[in-house]
């Protein structure tokens, strides 16, 4: 069967005229003749009984035409809801972003993102760096936002920009008075790190060891909130990424520029290979492209 054959064969059913169902689906008589035709010969037998002055249903045709009925008004709303999705009218869209974008540039983005299709729902994953790579792997979620990884493999990444790691101190430390720290002063202090696997605890420690520097660690944590707050305490001192430092700012702490050695990363959108993204992933790409990179700290005066 095919949707031709279906309106059709409903057509001729509702208006019991070939003339008339001829007008309503601008249709010639014999382009009509032969779809139900061949929605017969589809199925092995007669619909319909037609003879010069009436058309009459078989005790087959009608049995067809609640349940023809039914198809053609799925079709017509699935129909419909596609193409809702292609316009960007209707939609659902799944991202994976690590806690350190999700809650510093992302919320920024998806406001913009909203304003422009106010009826694409986002599920957001706010899960560590290394599940935002395996969740895009996996094909859990469409994209993810996350630090460039070691080895891609099957995955994409398309940058955004390059993040610098900052130096976090406690507000009335003597080191908040300071224009920048280096990183052998900034470990005379107790250090607070994220746990392994961190993305971030990795990258610390493999840039230190290309320096000869081992990472010091006196206190750990799963969450950079939870860092902020240790430093803001006065526990110790921490190194995050530049993006985190309004988050760093609210905790209570103070963030300052850390050199020898400078600490960069890119941050980007991962994809799965070249699979292609629905027009709502491709959307949402488009404007966490706008992301301006995070500034930062300015020097004190």
């Amino acid at each position: 069967m095919t949707v031709k054959q279906l309106r059709a064969f409903i057509a001729v059913a509702q208006t019991l005229s070939f003339t008339q169902a001829c007008e309503q689906l601008h249709l010639s008589q014999p382009a009509l003749s032969l779809a139900i035709k061949g929605l017969e010969e589809s199925l092995g037998g007669r619909l319909l009984i037609r003879s010069t002055r009436s058309v009459r249903l078989t005790p087959e045709g009608e049995s067809l035409v609640p349940l023809a009925k039914r198809l053609l008004a799925e079709w017509d709303n699935t129909e419909e809801l596609l193409r809702q999705r292609f316009t960007l009218q209707l939609g659902r869209l799944a991202v994976a972003t690590m806690p350190s974008f999700a809650s510093n540039l992302l919320p920024p983005a998806l406001m913009a993102f909203r304003q422009r299709y106010p009826r694409v729902n986002i599920t957001v994953h706010d899960v560590i760096n290394e599940q935002v790579i395996d969740m895009v792997r996996n094909r859990q979620v469409e994209l993810g936002v996350a630090f460039e990884p070691e080895a891609t493999g099957s995955l994409t990444f398309t940058p955004l920009f390059v993040d610098r790691f900052v130096a976090v101190v406690p507000a009335d430390s003597l080191l908040a008075d300071r224009e920048r720290l280096d990183w052998a002063t900034l470990l005379t202090h107790d250090f607070i790190t994220l746990q392994r696997p961190s993305m971030v605890r990795r990258l610390l420690e493999q840039q230190l060891e290309n320096r000869g520097i081992v990472l010091p660690t006196a206190f750990e944590s799963h969450q950079l909130a939870t860092v902020g707050r240790m430093v803001a305490s006065g526990l110790g001192v921490s190194a995050i990424p530049s993006l985190c430092i309004r988050q760093m700012q609210e905790l209570g702490a103070r963030c300052l520029p850390l050199v020898d050695p400078v600490i960069e990363r890119a941050v980007g959108v991962v994809t799965y290979g070249t699979h292609e993204l629905s027009v709502a992933a491709l959307a949402l790409q488009e404007v966490l492209a706008e992301t301006p990179r995070p500034p930062l700290p300015a020097p004190r005066r």
